[in-house]
């Protein structure tokens, strides 16, 4: 079922009125068949037409009007059915972009948004992978873990959704107007379930966060620590009955103790892409290849493309960070050979300067 015309502006009527929540709506629209009847002329229903903004409900449409922007509710053939099921689920969501998008087999990458060069490097690669197989990346186009999650499915043979915590007329955060730009450009799509104005708020991100999970097979978390947004993201993916995924990470690393904790809650300990492809097969657009062992010699074999002295440098600098004094002392040479050769190990990608010293960057 879809609606148009005055049903489809009385149901956004509905949507901005004040404290209906989405429990209450969503049972409206499995039970009323005529959304004007709630604003006929009785007395009960003029006070509910008096709170509704039909200025604003306006906007709503305004914005329908433009390319590619469409409003889909729960009744919805376009409605996504793992959403569906999970508790609460936004009865209207506001889309752009890919309307295909969100009924395909996604991965949510979720983390910190203030992560090690290594964490953003893993969720780019993890995110490609993914994408190579057919599996739309999900996330929530935050600052740290989301971007890169969004970058690396772009760089990727699939597409990716952002999940947004305000209405579609803006971008939030204002440095990923270009990322949110590239996404629509590449066949993805942006998603939330306020109207259009409403503004980014604290409340709004948690509520976000269920649709993240809600849309997606399994959730992977890449860092965070133990007070993360990222870790409510997985616990309703648990809740929701969906795989969880942890990457963990240094025991003096803040940004993997909340990767930890999930491990001790259950969820999986992952360390290649082929630990998570195993429990989604049944996802998988395509046959597995990436993330397999040939696929892990295949990168383990890379640096022996490098001159003996580069590699042997190479592995004096860990994951985490190494300072660089430590790298001078562990390898012999000068401090002056050493920063030179820490400068083509970085120009080539194998290694990221950062605070303190340097980390190795995954093949």
């Amino acid at each position: 079922m879809e609606y148009e015309g005055e049903q489809l502006r009385f149901l956004l009527a509905l949507l901005r009125l004040s404290g209906l929540g989405a429990s209450k709506l969503s049972e409206i629209l499995e039970n009323c068949s005529d959304f004007t009847q709630l604003f006929d002329a009785s007395d009960h229903c003029q006070v509910v037409a008096g709170k509704a903004d039909w200025a604003l409900v306006e906007k709503d449409l305004k914005w329908l009007e433009s390319p590619d922007c469409y409003i889909v509710h729960k009744q919805s053939t376009h409605y996504p059915s793992l959403l569906k099921e999970i508790h609460s689920a936004p009865p209207i969501l506001f889309v752009q972009g890919n309307l295909e998008l969100l009924t395909r087999s996604q991965i949510a990458i979720v983390g910190s948004r203030n992560p090690t060069a290594l964490g953003c490097d893993t969720a780019m690669k993890f995110a490609r992978h993914f994408s190579c197989m057919g599996f739309t990346i999900t996330s929530g186009l935050a600052i740290g873990i989301d971007g890169a999650a969004h970058k690396g499915a772009l760089l990727g043979e699939g597409s990716t959704i952002g999940v947004l915590g305000h209405g579609l007329d803006r971008i939030y955060p204002a440095a990923h107007q270009k990322l949110a730009q590239e996404i629509l450009e590449k066949a993805g799509a942006l998603v939330c379930e306020f109207p259009i104005g409403i503004p980014p708020a604290p409340a709004h991100f948690p509520k976000r966060n269920r649709i993240i999970s809600g849309l997606s097979v399994g959730t992977l978390v890449v860092e965070a620590a133990l007070n993360s947004g990222s870790l409510i993201t997985a616990k309703l993916a648990l809740e929701q009955g969906r795989e969880v995924f942890a990457i963990p990470g240094s025991i003096h690393n803040p940004l993997a103790k909340g990767c930890h904790a999930l491990i001790r809650e259950g969820a999986k300990l992952v360390e290649t892409a082929e630990d998570v492809l195993e429990e989604l097969q049944g996802f998988m657009k395509y046959g597995t290849g990436f993330g397999s062992k040939g696929e892990e010699t295949r990168q383990k074999e890379i640096p022996s493309k490098l001159e003996s002295s580069y590699v042997a440098l190479l592995t004096q600098i860990g994951y985490e960070c190494t300072p660089i004094d430590s790298v001078i002392n562990s390898s012999g040479l000068t401090a002056r050979k050493v920063s030179g050769m820490l400068l083509e190990l970085e120009l080539k990608g194998y290694v990221k300067s950062v605070p303190g010293g340097y980390t190795r960057l995954l093949a």
